[in-house]
């Protein structure tokens, strides 16, 4: 059986599968903010949505980054510091790509266990 959450016309922003959480991308929703404030909004709505699907941050299986400009990566990388889970870093790729909407800075899939 598959549990999706937040069902809209093209994706879904959470899929539960056999014991496994998928994030669909995640964005900023104030893109006004610096790469210091977007990576924040982006960490915050990734613990909500592991949260309702009663995992958190240190069951990660893998996190996918992109980023718009890699000059961005050491202000990307002081937040992640600060919020990724003590001795639970999970694997992870950080790349450059040109997002749907020019303004975020940067847009982040997650996979988690439950």
């Amino acid at each position: 059986m598959v549990q999706r959450y937040d069902v809209g016309s093209r994706l879904s922003e959470m899929a539960v599968h056999n014991g496994t959480v998928y994030l669909a991308g995640q964005v900023p929703t104030d893109a006004t903010q610096d790469i210091g404030g977007q990576t924040r909004q982006v960490l915050d709505q990734i613990d909500a949505l592991l949260a309702r699907a009663h995992t958190d941050k240190s069951r990660l299986l893998m996190v996918q980054i992109f980023l718009t400009d890699l000059a961005d990566f050491p202000g990307m990388n002081a937040v992640w510091d600060e919020w990724v889970a003590e001795g639970n870093a999970p694997p992870r790729a950080t790349v450059q790509a040109q997002l749907a909407n020019p303004e975020w800075k940067i847009e982040i899939v997650a996979t988690a266990a439950l």
